[in-house]
């Protein structure tokens, strides 16, 4: 469990997965043909999925993490406990993790702590680590 301003969350890792994997069936990857989901958990319990979305300008595509962010964000979110990705080539089942890129942890750095759990999985085994771990030494908002 983890403790989020005053309530617990029990952080069911394995549905998560399930939820980002679920995600992953509505990436749009014409280009790459390297679908990723991703499943942010709000601190209530909420949730908010997301998939990569690429475009043949590249610059215009948009990670499954970041998706998930922008669209908690969008509606006004920012109490969010966990994030759990898969990827892998398009049509098969992941065949390894699949971390966040480098941007991707810099926008979850935005938003979140160095606790925030990383979830990532490919569909049988899950690994979990803090951002903290992901992206040390970080610049955040409190930087500035």
């Amino acid at each position: 469990m983890e403790k989020k301003g005053g309530s617990c969350l029990e952080i069911n890792q394995e549905k998560l997965v399930e939820e980002a994997l679920c995600a992953r069936q509505r990436a749009y990857v014409p280009y790459s043909h390297f679908a990723v989901g991703a499943a942010l958990l709000c601190g209530d319990g909420t949730l908010y999925h997301g998939a990569n979305i690429e475009c043949a300008s590249y610059p215009g595509t948009n990670c499954a993490e970041r998706t998930a962010v922008f669209k908690a964000v969008s509606e006004g979110r920012r109490d969010f406990a966990a994030i759990a990705v898969v990827g892998g080539p398009e049509g098969q089942e992941p065949a390894s993790i699949c971390p966040p890129c480098g941007i991707c942890r810099q926008v979850l750095r935005e938003f979140c702590q160095d606790s925030f759990l990383v979830i990532l999985s490919d569909g049988r085994e899950i690994k979990t680590y803090t951002l903290g771990e992901l992206l040390p030494c970080s610049f955040g908002p409190e930087n500035l």
